[in-house]
């Protein structure tokens, strides 16, 4: 991406880039955005909320552009477009745990997901020099990461996790068995609301790095391999952090030597940790099998 040469040597490379001060930033950011949207997608998983998190990722590119309409950093219209239209999806999920309730949050998710699409599209042709941007926005980019943006995503991010380390408790029950937690007084349906206006505030984060198109890479895969890996969920919520900060470390010094996206490279890091725990779980459960089969008497 830089047009600087790979050595094989490890701290020579990482030395080199840690001499550009925009690099020390996007590693700074990418930490950030990596421990947060990990904790936030841990519990977007295990909550079966996959959709809305998609569609409030796509949230992002409406937001940025429309931002860059009207002349204000593209942070501000992350931030504001996805956590708007987690307020909206959030009006759907008051009872959650009907059915009924999980159609009319999966239909208005379908809706803004829509919605959003044709606003960043018109956002796009009204202010044409945009067009040069758009990978950038879809895709993601470390480049152009500043001082005032990492301490926008830490401040941010400390909010959210303070917040979901206050509610962690009762949206774990929630989230894990919806009708016993709302019998004993639970406010589910609060919870449920804060919990996507948290994870739209995680998804605008985590698009700055990304783009739009791969937050999931973040959200949705390393939450996935932890939780394949151990069933204890605070085991598996700091398994996730971590490898979601791994993933995204990675990417960074990957798309530094190269002129391709680090979007690309978070996603194939992360699908390979996830490859990886299927792997291991499905030779664990071989291994169990086995002692099973031979004192039954079956061939393994």
């Amino acid at each position: 991406m830089t047009g600087a040469g790979f050595s094989w040597n490890l701290l020579t490379d990482i030395r080199e880039m840690w001499s550009f001060p925009f690099m020390v930033n996007a590693f700074r950011a990418g930490a950030i955005v990596a421990v947060v949207a990990g904790v936030m997608g841990w519990f977007m998983v295990l909550r079966r909320q996959s959709f809305a998190g998609h569609t409030l990722a796509l949230a992002a590119f409406p937001g940025a552009a429309g931002a860059t309409l009207i002349g204000i950093s593209a942070a501000y219209g992350y931030f504001g477009c996805c956590m708007a239209a987690a307020v909206v999806i959030a009006l759907a999920t008051r009872h959650r745990g009907s059915a009924g309730s999980r159609a009319t949050e999966s239909a208005l998710t379908g809706v803004v997901q829509a919605v959003t699409l044709a606003c960043g599209l018109l956002f796009v042709a009204l202010y044409r020099g945009f067009l040069n941007g758009t990978t950038a926005l879809l895709f993601g980019s470390f480049l152009g990461i500043t001082a005032g943006q990492v301490v926008l995503l830490a401040g941010a991010g400390l909010v959210v996790l303070a917040a979901a380390a206050v509610a962690g408790r009762p949206l774990l029950f929630a989230s894990v068995d919806p009708g016993v937690a709302r019998a004993q007084g639970i406010p589910v349906g609060a919870l449920s609301a804060g919990f996507l206006v948290l994870l739209g505030a995680a998804v605008a984060e985590t698009a700055q790095i990304t783009g739009a198109l791969l937050v999931f890479a973040l959200l949705v895969m390393p939450a996935a391999t932890a939780q394949r890996l151990t069933l204890r969920p605070l085991a598996s919520l700091v398994l996730t952090a971590v490898i979601g900060w791994l993933v995204t470390w990675a990417g960074l010094f990957a798309a530094f030597y190269s002129p391709y996206p680090i979007g690309f490279y978070v996603t194939s890091f992360a699908f390979a940790a996830y490859l990886a725990a299927q792997l291991a779980a499905a030779a664990r459960g071989r291994a169990r099998r086995s002692p099973a089969l031979a004192g039954a008497g079956v061939p393994a």
